[in-house]
């Protein structure tokens, strides 16, 4: 049996799918199962990953578990994972885990500390570190659909967005496969675009002309998402200041794992047409 959390996100419900499709048994961990969309076959249970108490049923019987990091408490999940009799965990981490300093940067921070807390729990680990994921660019759909307009910092800064069911793939090669056991993958899209060049391809995919509107920093993180503490948001920000001259790192995981190449930012927006119009 394969636990998935983050069912009912991007990467998490994605990787239930590929599983249910592969013929796995698969158990999806949801805060309230009701109100979870599951294919069928998928057995839906109730827990929360930042009460660790609360997931004694749902480990029962797991032997594999896909793990999204949660904001907290890693440790706690790792721990209660293995005393449960789980053996294996893919966990999704990030890309600064490895390239950003964690003592100043809280997205590293977060990441390294769980991919740490599964080592020292025993478990036998797969480390995901996704960089620029292409649902991101969600958070523009809202303007887009009202107004034709994307705000944003840094019309030039360069990324290399990876759409999320590559993840998945990834994931799920991973879960079936004990030759990852041990290994970080670094995933990456298949190319450098822009966020300008995002936006074109956006308007392409929903034949719409959109304008980048460029925004400066301090109006950026004036306009931040609700919830988005300003250390995270002004790290984002660097992040993307310093890709407008350097150009960040395209891996070909994806392809190597799978046997398929990873889907352009294009193909993501085509896929997602609907989210912008």
């Amino acid at each position: 049996m394969i636990l998935v959390t983050g069912a009912t996100g991007n990467v998490g419900g994605c990787v239930v799918r590929r599983l249910v499709q592969a013929g796995e048994r698969v158990r999806a961990l949801a805060r309230d199962p009701s109100a979870a969309s599951l294919p069928a076959g998928v057995e839906a249970c109730a827990g929360d990953l930042s009460a660790p108490a609360s997931l004694a049923q749902a480990f029962k019987g797991v032997d594999r578990l896909f793990l999204f990091t949660p904001a907290s408490g890693t440790g706690s999940v790792a721990r209660a994972a293995r005393e449960a009799g789980v053996r294996r965990v893919v966990l999704l981490s990030s890309a600064a885990a490895q390239k950003a300093d964690p003592r100043i940067n809280p997205i590293a921070a977060r990441h390294a500390a769980a991919e740490a807390a599964v080592r020292e729990a025993g478990l036998r680990w797969t480390f995901l570190r996704p960089d620029s994921f292409a649902a991101n660019a969600c958070a523009w759909a809202e303007s887009i659909r009202r107004e034709g307009i994307v705000r944003a910092a840094y019309p030039d800064a360069q990324r290399n967005p990876i759409h999320e069911d590559d993840v998945a793939a990834v994931a799920v090669a991973a879960l079936l496969d004990v030759a990852h056991e041990g290994h970080a993958h670094a995933l990456t899209g298949p190319a450098v675009i822009t966020q300008a060049g995002q936006v074109q391809a956006i308007a392409e995919a929903i034949s719409k002309p959109l304008r980048f509107e460029a925004l400066t920093r301090e109006q950026a993180l004036a306009a931040r998402p609700a919830g988005t503490p300003i250390a995270v948001a002004e790290r984002l920000l660097d992040y993307a200041l310093k890709s407008v001259a350097t150009a960040p790192e395209v891996t070909d995981a994806v392809e190597r794992i799978t046997g398929k190449p990873a889907r352009s930012f294009a193909q993501w927006a085509r896929d997602h047409a609907a989210a912008f119009i």
